[in-house]
């Protein structure tokens, strides 16, 4: 179903402010949308980062599989029809009304995961924002959908948001196992908690599944402080028992988190990924948006 409304939230100096140092200097930002209600976050999130860092905003739509089939957050249609077309008029509109250049570029393909993929090669993308079709999202993530598959072989960070989700960045937590797959997480969380003033908390949290590994989490989340402390950056450290995604998810929620960031396993983890790896687990249920931290390959 294509939405006919393109959420149009007002933005205030600080929304900027906080965006432009929230991830550092952006000059790419790849938005996959869908054209339904729950690309809204994404879209909003899209378009501030773009206003705040003063760039280019490239929209994709992927135009595929005939029979309505959707997947992780993408709807496929057969034909762009007018609904679709005053769908990106408004879009266009409204980047406009906020100083933002918008390119719309559709792709034709039914595998979307590779158009999306593709095109932030092509782009050089930083950043792949997209949205998230709910808190039912998990079997679909464990089945290894569009979502999971982007995140398995984006070539750049990717941010999922929530259709109602708002990234105030006033209180991050890095969720790390402590492996390299973190190292760059952990590096990124550091960042933005040293260059964005409105960064008001850092919680690093590192689960440990048993009671028997719980020393190890504690050293995780050390190492971690120590690194911080060393970049003038003080965080609060936590750990928990259980299976890692539930204790982050639940931990998030509990303190009112507004982003969490987390590593994954990179290109070569997709049969990880199917089988619903920690980082789409988190992706999937999260109250809040998530930012996959991953080496830039563009």
């Amino acid at each position: 179903m294509v939405a006919t409304e393109v959420l149009r939230p007002e933005v205030s100096k600080m929304d900027i402010m906080y965006r432009t140092q929230l991830m550092g200097e952006l000059k790419s930002l790849l938005l996959a949308a869908d054209g339904s209600e729950f690309s809204k976050g994404a879209i909003k999130e899209a378009l501030l980062f773009a206003k705040s860092c003063g760039i280019r905003l490239t929209l994709l739509y992927v135009h595929g599989l005939s029979d309505g089939y959707e997947s992780g957050g993408l709807t496929f249609v057969e034909q762009i029809d007018n609904k679709l077309t005053t769908y990106f008029d408004d879009l266009r509109e409204h980047a406009a009304e906020e100083n933002v250049e918008l390119d719309i570029v559709i792709r034709r393909t039914n595998d979307a995961y590779e158009g999306i993929i593709e095109e932030a090669y092509e782009r050089r993308s930083d950043v792949i924002i997209m949205g998230r079709r709910g808190m039912a999202g998990l079997k679909r993530m464990l089945m290894g959908s569009v979502t999971a598959k982007i995140i398995a072989y984006a070539p750049c960070k990717v941010l999922v948001v929530p259709k109602d989700a708002d990234i105030k960045g006033q209180r991050v937590m890095l969720a790390t196992d402590g492996s390299s797959c973190s190292a760059l997480a952990e590096k990124e969380a550091i960042n933005m908690a040293k260059r964005c003033p409105h960064v008001n908390s850092l919680t690093v949290l590192s689960v440990a599944q048993s009671d028997a590994r719980l020393s190890e989490a504690q050293d995780i989340v050390a190492r971690v402080k120590n690194a911080a402390v060393a970049e003038s950056v003080t965080p609060v450290t936590i750990t928990g028992v259980g299976n890692p995604y539930e204790v982050i998810v639940n931990k998030a929620k509990e303190l009112g988190i507004n982003i969490v960031l987390m590593g994954t396993h990179g290109r070569t983890g997709i049969n990880r990924l199917l089988m619903g790896s920690v980082a789409e687990r988190v992706v999937a249920l999260s109250h809040c948006s998530v930012l996959v931290i991953k080496e830039n390959l563009s």
